[in-house]
């Protein structure tokens, strides 16, 4: 009982006007970012860190979490019309969603879219893992982010002597760098340049909206057990460090492909385009955006590029999700939470009658495009660093990016390791100082040794589940 009267707490505080004006803000951008292929919410949100410091926590949070939502229904839009996913976690979307659009039917497409030190030590641990594991599809290369992100970490004042480390003698450096810089460089500078250099041409013409976007009765009798089934898939697989949306949007697809009846079969069948096939992953799809909040607002454990960038939000302001966060910021978190349901609100009853003007930002020239993130970012540093060494930073961070996405690298272990790396080493010598340097105490906690293994399914998890799926492939 008390989780509700919270929760219309947390309602009181997302209808504020200004938070509600966030949220707006952060829908709209999300799905305008979510459109355009290549361009996701981490990097919005990254291009926004800088400025977001005059917004507050809760309004920057919220706006924050729009454009996760945003982002994903922006993804569905470019899916159906272009046959191009904004976001991996659409490509399910593409299949029958584009189908529908060559028939005449992409209108209905579109509408249906309190630990101790070793605890603490253990809970960084596992954050390191499951992100090494679940990006870059390959584990030593999440690792080696990872590492490239603590090496960043530990540069500047060491909190517990007060040494200087690997600063080289820069004064600008011995005050620790800056997240923000970190993370702007990294994705928006990074992947950009990356973008940039791919010399990507989308020459594919976008499918024309046809027909009514709103839903007939018999639509959403068809719609009704998808987005059932979709939203308990997506909401089981959100929390769990699997990569993001990818899998229970494909088990969505196949599932509903596999129990499709009459029409919906024929549908399927003929490649018509089957509207089950759109409701279904996308209900997953945004079933597990809700989803991936629960380890990142309850552990601090991020479980996709944007939740990560999420993180780097709170420790911004210096705050750190976990178990004390829902007692110490509980204004926030549940705001946060109660604006979830805003922000869906707002996606219905403001951008369905919108798609027209947002598949126009599909003929933006690229060039264009990154010009105006380049220009974005740099100027949003300078604004909230206000130092030329702050750029010169902000471009080496940028090349490593680029060169880490160039050679198929992942970018969110490196900014994961670079905001927790220093906790967990403050965590991990705190109780070395308290235990005289016994390091068995590590492993004297049942919590801790739960958590270590909770890591190690994190690691081994998803080539168990690619090992399943090569099987049937193998025997057809």
């Amino acid at each position: 009982m008390d989780t509700f009267v919270l929760l219309l707490d947390g309602l009181g505080t997302a209808i504020q006007p200004m938070n509600l004006m966030f949220a707006l803000l952060g829908v709209m951008l999300g799905t305008a970012v979510g459109v355009m292929p290549g361009i996701g919410p981490a990097l919005t949100v990254a291009l926004l860190l800088p400025v977001s410091l005059s917004f507050g926590a809760t309004g920057s949070m919220i706006m924050f979490a729009g454009i996760y939502y945003g982002g994903m229904y922006g993804g569905a839009i470019s899916s159906i019309l272009l046959n191009t996913p904004g976001e991996t976690a659409s490509i399910m979307t593409a299949v029958e969603g584009n189908r529908m659009a060559k028939r005449g039917a992409g209108g209905k497409a579109l509408g249906a879219a309190a630990f101790g030190t070793a605890e603490y030590f253990a809970l960084m641990v596992l954050s390191f893992m499951t992100v090494s594991a679940a990006f870059g599809g390959s584990v030593v290369r999440g690792l080696t982010a990872l590492f490239i992100g603590l090496t960043i970490g530990i540069v500047g004042t060491d909190k517990l002597t007060g040494q200087v480390r690997m600063a080289f003698g820069i004064p600008e450096m011995s005050d620790n760098i800056s997240i923000a810089i970190v993370a702007v460089g990294l994705f928006a500078i990074g992947e950009t340049m990356y973008l940039a250099s791919q010399h990507i041409n989308h020459k594919t013409k976008a499918q024309a909206v046809s027909g009514s976007v709103w839903l007939s009765w018999a639509d959403l009798k068809r719609c009704f057990r998808p987005y059932l089934r979709g939203t308990g898939l997506g909401f089981l697989f959100g929390p769990m460090p699997t990569g993001g949306a990818e899998i229970p949007t494909f088990l969505s697809y196949t599932t509903e492909k596999r129990l499709a009846r009459g029409e919906a079969r024929r549908d399927f069948d003929e490649g018509r385009g089957a509207i089950e096939g759109v409701a279904g992953p996308e209900a997953a799809n945004n079933a597990s955006a809700a989803g991936t909040l629960i380890p990142l607002l309850t552990l601090g454990l991020p479980t996709s590029a944007t939740a990560a960038m999420m993180l780097a939000g709170f420790q911004q302001y210096g705050l750190q999700p976990g178990p004390l966060l829902f007692t110490n910021s509980a204004d926030l978190v549940w705001g946060l939470v109660a604006s979830l349901f805003i922000a869906n609100l707002m996606l219905v009853v403001l951008n369905v009658p919108f798609i027209g003007i947002w598949v126009k930002l599909l003929t933006i020239p690229r060039p264009f495009l990154y010009a105006g993130i380049l220009t974005f970012a740099t100027l949003g540093i300078v604004g909230a660093q206000g130092s030329a060494f702050a750029l010169i930073l902000l471009l080496g961070f940028g090349t490593i990016g680029f060169l880490m996405r160039r050679f198929g690298y992942p970018l969110a272990p490196a900014l994961v390791g670079a905001i927790l790396g220093p906790l967990a080493e403050e965590q991990l010598r705190r109780g070395l100082m308290i235990n005289r340097g016994d390091w068995t105490f590590l492993l004297n906690s049942n919590i801790a040794l739960s958590i270590y293994a909770l890591a190690l399914v994190a690691v081994l998890g998803p080539r168990l589940w690619a090992m399943t799926r090569r099987k049937p492939v193998a025997a057809a």
